[in-house]
């Protein structure tokens, strides 16, 4: 963690890997004003919070600022892409929609490291946070594979498309199953949310809706799950050995 307005701001502008920016909520000084300016100009997350919230997260005098520094180094998924192309491969790739359970994530990451998928892309709000404990639920997969945070992950999914990657949403509201589709080409899958799946804007631009089968009495599987199903079923179906 770093604390204080003026700290956090250089570390902004030394362009850290950060995960998220606490502030306090009635806070409006000048100070406050450059942290918020300079945070959107970088893209970096902030909200503002109760001063009980940020005790909690720290008892050191934070002044009403707290930043949580990311675990890991978000990569650039154009090089991602690009890089991809150039060698001749693939893409196969796993878009995480705000999936915020800190465990489901770091196995969902283990599953794709061993997988080996060329990155994880998740939005910039509403995830689960990259940091220590994230990396030790992922049993440290998260150091060896590059992980792509998006402002705009609906504007994500078009870029994608654009580049010729089928985008495959893991949904129960799938009209067939993932074991009947084409998934041995340029690919990525969406998988939601613990709460509510994926959103429906992200719905919207996928191209197939998949399900998997369920015969049981409960209709949904945990999200890290259903990810290692589909990712597994995707590795069947390209004949990786």
């Amino acid at each position: 963690m770093i604390f204080g307005t003026r700290a956090v701001i250089e570390a902004i502008k030394a362009k850290r890997d950060i995960e998220k920016i606490f502030v306090q909520a009635g806070l409006n000084n000048d100070l406050i004003k450059e942290l918020t300016r300079v945070a959107r100009m970088q893209n970096v997350p902030f909200t503002f919070v109760p001063e009980q919230k940020l005790n909690r997260l720290s008892t050191k005098n934070h002044q009403g600022v707290i930043c949580m520094l990311a675990s890991v180094q978000y990569a650039d998924l154009q090089n991602i892409i690009d890089k991809i192309f150039n060698e001749g491969r693939e893409p196969f790739l796993l878009i995480v929609d705000r999936v915020t359970d800190v465990r489901n994530f770091g196995a969902i990451a283990r599953t794709v490291e061993c997988a080996g998928l060329d990155a994880i892309i998740i939005g910039d709000a509403g995830n689960a946070p990259l940091t220590g404990d994230a990396m030790k639920t992922s049993a440290g997969a998260l150091s060896h594979m590059p992980v792509c945070r998006e402002k705009d992950l609906k504007k994500t999914l078009k870029f994608l498309k654009e580049s010729g990657v089928q985008l495959i949403a893991c949904t129960e509201k799938g009209d067939k199953s993932i074991y009947e589709l084409d998934l041995n080409v340029p690919l990525a899958l969406i998988m939601g949310s613990e709460e509510d799946g994926i959103s429906p804007q992200l719905l919207k631009e996928a191209d197939h809706l998949a399900k998997i089968p369920m015969r049981g009495k409960i209709n949904s599987l945990n999200v890290s799950v259903a990810a290692g199903i589909s990712i597994y079923e995707a590795i069947r179906q390209k004949g990786y050995k």
